[in-house]
């Protein structure tokens, strides 16, 4: 059966009388005429038009939205700026609870702060101990003088792993004192460029909106080197910081007799640091009753990497790391008179401790030491420095 609409026949004087019996007609022939709706908006012409325009639509919609999120993870990872006077640092600096309701210094496990120290001690030694007459003769041969580098601010990269047994046979205390400091300063700087490395690292991960697993894996290792147990990023970056050389120097000196201890001789031990269970030397004049000995190391350098975590992650020192993270908030050089006054609790001697050490900085004017860059000893160190 045919449809026909009427709208194509019928004109406007057209009679519906005429229309009924045309219709009749028409449907006994089997056609049928129906009437057009006269309304018809041409949806059917136009779906597609209403369509591509609605898409339109929702594309400037999205083209808006997606740059505001792109800027919003770069905002956030812009909040983790290195030592910003915020209220998380704040509550680092006191000690306070975090996330996860632990406390920072809680459970810190020596075997993972001390790793990289133990795996000296699994070095086989075959170092000679050279001479005092010996090492100065290869200081002079390689023109390393204190004199040199307090003016060239550079730092010949000798690294000497025993003291010379002789050295406290050096009348001249000025002689002793120099050939001292130029044995650790080399060690002390690369240390201290070791942290640096760290820190440049660190600041470049925390900078990137996503992190690759190789990143990811490292960030997990300096959690544990530095006793960082709630992965707490202020923290880490609190601590993962440089000891002032100077302020290293003077330990050392005191520590030491300027070398000439049993402890610096028998154990290369600088700093005094104690040990309950660790490998050590008993103080000849300790009592029977104290368990405590002075921890002993295979070689020099590992007696200075023990010495920097050690301030960088005991409770003992949480004011000390405190007062350097505020000096680098401040942009502010890190001031080992100042940071000084934060280790009376470094010696039983208390505050008499810090004025000694604040004495040996300044009568041996070893500030001259703190902007000293030891040279590199390869192309790829000096890319990294």
């Amino acid at each position: 059966m045919k449809k026909i609409f009427i709208n194509k026949l019928v004109k406007k004087n057209f009679n519906p009388n005429q229309f009924l019996k045309l219709q009749k007609f028409l449907s006994s022939q089997g056609i049928i005429l129906k009437k057009k709706s006269s309304i018809n908006f041409g949806f059917e012409k136009f779906k597609t038009l209403y369509l591509t325009g609605f898409s339109s639509f929702l594309i400037i919609i999205v083209a808006f939205i997606i740059p505001i999120f792109s800027e919003f993870e770069p905002q956030v990872a812009k909040n983790l700026k290195i030592n910003e006077s915020n209220k998380k640092f704040k509550k680092v600096y006191e000690g306070g609870e975090i996330e996860n309701k632990s406390k920072i210094d809680e459970g810190l496990d020596l075997s993972n702060i001390l790793e990289d120290v133990f795996k000296f001690e699994e070095i086989p030694q075959d170092t000679v101990r050279l001479s005092a007459t010996t090492i100065e003769q290869l200081f002079k041969d390689t023109n390393y003088s204190l004199s040199e580098v307090r003016k060239s601010k550079k730092v010949k990269p000798i690294r000497l792993s025993l003291l010379p047994n002789e050295i406290k046979q050096i009348e001249s205390s000025t002689k002793r004192k120099n050939l001292f400091i130029q044995i650790i300063l080399p060690l002390i700087l690369e240390e201290n460029s070791l942290i640096l490395i760290d820190r440049k690292r660190l600041f470049s991960i925390l900078n990137k909106n996503k992190n690759s697993k190789k990143e990811i894996a490292w960030l997990n290792r300096k959690f544990k080197q530095y006793g960082v147990l709630n992965k707490d990023i202020p923290t880490l970056k609190v601590r993962m910081d440089i000891i002032p050389v100077s302020l290293a120097i003077a330990q050392a000196a005191k520590e030491t007799g300027w070398g000439t201890s049993r402890f610096a001789l028998e154990g290369n031990a600088l700093f005094g640091q104690w040990t309950w269970s660790g490998e050590g030397l008993k103080p000849k004049d300790a009592d029977a009753s104290e368990g405590h000995k002075v921890m002993k190391f295979n070689i020099l350098q590992a007696s200075v990497r023990a010495y920097q975590r050690n301030l960088n992650t005991h409770k003992t020192y949480k004011s000390f790391r405190k007062a350097r993270a505020e000096l680098r908030d401040a942009g502010k050089e890190l001031d080992s008179i100042i940071l000084s006054n934060y280790l009376d609790k470094y010696a039983e001697t208390g505050i008499k401790y810090v004025e000694i050490i604040q004495q040996i900085i300044e009568q041996n004017n070893l500030k001259d030491f703190d902007d000293a860059k030891l040279l590199p000893s390869s192309k790829k160190l000096e890319s990294l420095i």
